[in-house]
């Protein structure tokens, strides 16, 4: 697979389509899930479909900041050399928001000699997928997108709250999970979120108000290509970062903006199929047991997800998110109809059955998360890895076999990443190696800052 590239016979149609449209962004997902590039005029595009478009390697290597990380390998050991961004067939599209009209494109960064580079974190999902593919199974799935609407500007005490209702201002600190008020009062913005959703040819669905003031939750149509449901993901979070923009608002995809209220994830939902599109884990009616292939599958995803976790949560602010019963996973746990685990097998049809896995905070790269999730998969299969009994509702609290694999906190993720070789395998090499100098850089910054706690616990006490 690797990424396939676009022609110019799509893009030639496309800008037939809409003579408006006056520049393209080019967009370039990094290791945070940051989304970096350039904006080029029209008469450009024809060069970057059939020529690619230079960018400097350090754009693979820069911290949540924008800054050079060195000990990536991808500054000033290279020269800072440039690669070729090539043009991901099926994601130009237009940015509706935008006057004068613009479009947008997501690429993907190839070494000049034409092979893929090995710190992007698409190519990584994609030779995930392609390894999937040779033993005849071919991921399918979704992403749901949790996140806060927030003021623009701070609250009376200095720090962010909640967006007032768009429709008529009102405000209130209520969760009123499922509130349909709620909805309806916030329209004025998600109106346009799904008219533009519509224009870009991205497959949004429900729209829930979620388990904290100003949380929603937005889903996607389930993709047979999950690579395209990651590109989905990545779009739907660039339209409501910018639609919420334009109407004074922030749209927030920190995992844990508030300490009181509820973490937003960023859940995956997947399958495989067989080359004919049939559900690999679909079971009989009547089955008291997952399809062993789920289950070894589920088995493979406990079982690694200690290694992986750095990759779910990559932030010191994701680990915030993880606290026993606000609905996220604090054990590898896994149950069936049970938001208690980590690895949900969703109630429905038995011909549609999927695993949810729910660690990964909305802080987290879609790439990332799903390359890290289909290797614990295709390691759970290639061992047959029993994940052990179903949690029964105790996902909070039940000890599991795999539990002594977690780790406790950010900077031991980053010590377990580091020497993971599940983790060097699932992002490939150079990928994991930049991944980790990133996340040790961006905690020697956090660690070098002294938080307003630290004056209040102890300037006046020890």
């Amino acid at each position: 697979m690797m990424a396939r590239i676009g022609d110019w016979a799509e893009a030639e149609a496309f800008l037939a389509a809409h003579p408006d449209v006056e520049a393209v962004d080019i967009v370039l997902t990094d290791a945070n899930g940051i989304g970096r590039g350039k904006i080029i005029r029209r008469h450009e595009v024809e060069a970057l479909y059939k020529q690619g478009r230079h960018l400097p390697s350090s754009i693979l290597g820069l911290d949540v900041t924008g800054e050079d990380v060195e000990e990536t390998g991808l500054v000033w050991s290279v020269g800072d050399a440039d690669l070729r961004a090539w043009p991901i067939a099926g994601t130009l599209v237009p940015l509706p928001w935008t006057s004068p009209r613009r479009a947008q494109v997501l690429v993907s960064l190839y070494h000049l000699d034409g092979h893929p580079h090995g710190a992007d974190p698409r190519h990584a999902m994609a030779a995930q997928i392609d390894a999937m593919a040779a033993d005849g199974r071919y991921p399918a799935g979704a992403f749901e997108l949790e996140f806060y609407l927030l003021d623009a500007e701070p609250g009376p005490d200095g720090r962010p709250r909640p967006a007032a209702m768009a429709l008529d201002g009102r405000r209130h600190g209520q969760v009123q999970v499922y509130g349909l008020d709620d909805l309806d009062g916030m329209q004025p913005f998600f109106g346009p979120v799904y008219q533009a959703a519509k224009v870009q040819g991205l497959p949004l669905e429900t729209l829930i108000s979620e388990y904290a003031p100003g949380q929603y939750e937005l889903t996607l149509h389930y993709r047979r290509d999950l690579l395209r449901a990651a590109d989905d993901l990545v779009m739907l979070k660039r339209l409501v970062r910018a639609m919420a923009r334009r109407q004074g608002m922030v749209a927030c995809f920190m995992a844990k903006p508030f300490a009181a209220h509820a973490g937003s994830g960023m859940h995956l939902h997947v399958s495989l199929n067989d080359s004919q599109g049939n559900n690999l884990f679909a079971e009989d009616e009547g089955a008291v047991s997952p399809n062993p292939l789920l289950s070894h599958a589920i088995g493979g995803l406990a079982a690694t997800m200690g290694d992986g976790m750095l990759a779910f949560a990559p932030h010191a602010n994701s680990w915030r998110r993880f606290v026993a019963k606000l609905y996220a996973p604090v054990q590898p746990t896994w149950g069936v109809n049970d938001r208690s685990v980590a690895l949900r097998i969703p109630a429905g049809p038995v011909t549609a059955r999927r695993v949810e896995h729910r660690p990964a905070g909305v802080d987290a790269n879609p790439y990332l998360v799903g390359a890290t999730v289909l290797a614990g998969m295709r390691h759970g299969m290639a061992h047959a890895i029993d994940p052990g009994p179903a949690a029964d509702y105790q996902g909070f609290t039940q000890e599991t076999p795999f539990a002594r694999t977690m780790p406790g906190d950010w900077r031991a993720a980053i010590a377990q990443a580091q020497g993971s070789d599940f983790l060097k395998d699932a992002l490939g090499a150079d990928l994991h190696r930049s991944f980790i100098a990133i996340k040790q850089a961006e905690l020697f910054r956090v660690a070098g800052c002294i938080p307003d706690t630290d004056y209040h616990l102890y300037l006046h006490q020890v």
